[in-house]
């Protein structure tokens, strides 16, 4: 691999090919880094989906601004936040701030990096605070776990595995872009049967891009990298991961999730 030879080093002697002991050093914690700030993006979305939803709903029913059945009634906030074009905006500003982060990065500092990843992360859950109205909040903790126990098992395999994984990088790719046409048809079509197909295979495509995006990630570190760059690595993998996280949680909360 290209990465790995990278970090080799030559005996001037015997020209044979020696892995410096201190590259396991500085890779493990490049890993570690790229994972720490997938884990801070992960609580911020959390945090801020909990948060939107204790404000945008109420159990004062004398309070409330409107009821949208079950017993779930909007705050003020909530109605506007749910039903005004502030939803779109709320749902498409993440999409806008990933594009600005994937495309420019390379010419940002490290520091403002971090911080439009974890914007994105708390925008993220402020979008997803409408799960809470649609599932229990123990189907929803249930998934989290199930998510966050095969993520690490598919992240684990494609750091370990000696196996290269580049050729199954196109298909899954074809994969997601297939899944998103997909599910842009059924916004129209509002079929059950596809979207229970449209899950299935989301789980499975972001699975194989969990290890996948893992793989790659380890094979972009490169010893001879300064800070600024590194940092901007660790981002840039920080997000791949947290996007196959919350794509497989999302799946699997379709498939998985009871429904209020």
């Amino acid at each position: 691999m290209a990465t790995w030879n990278r970090n080799t080093t030559v005996r001037p002697t015997t020209g044979a090919v020696q892995y410096d002991a201190s590259i396991d050093q500085g890779l493990r914690s490049y890993m570690l880094q790229v994972y720490n700030y997938m884990a801070i993006g992960l609580a911020l979305t959390g945090v801020a989906a909990l948060g939107v939803f204790a404000l945008a709903t109420t159990q004062d029913a004398a309070g409330a601004a409107a009821q949208i059945g079950n017993g779930i009634y909007l705050t003020q906030f909530g109605v506007t936040l749910f039903t005004t074009p502030l939803k779109w905006v709320l749902a498409l500003a993440p999409l806008g701030i990933v594009f600005w982060l994937s495309f420019g990065v390379h010419k940002m500092d490290p520091a403002k990096a971090r911080g439009l990843f974890f914007l994105y992360a708390a925008l993220v859950g402020a979008s997803l605070s409408t799960i809470f109205l649609v599932y229990t909040s123990e189907s929803i903790v249930r998934v989290f776990f199930i998510t966050a126990v095969s993520f690490g098992g598919l992240s684990l395999y494609g750091y370990t595995t000696k196996k290269d994984l580049s050729g199954m990088g196109s298909f899954l790719i074809m994969g997601v872009i297939g899944i998103f046409i997909a599910m842009l048809v059924n916004i129209f079509l509002q079929s059950s049967a596809l979207q229970f197909a449209i899950s299935i295979i989301g789980v499975l495509v972001f699975a194989g891009l969990t290890a996948y995006d893992t793989q790659r990630i380890k094979e972009s570190y490169y010893v001879g990298d300064d800070g600024a760059v590194a940092g901007r690595k660790a981002v840039i993998g920080a997000l791949q991961l947290y996007l196959d996280f919350i794509m497989m949680f999302q799946f699997l909360l379709s498939l998985l999730g009871n429904r209020n």
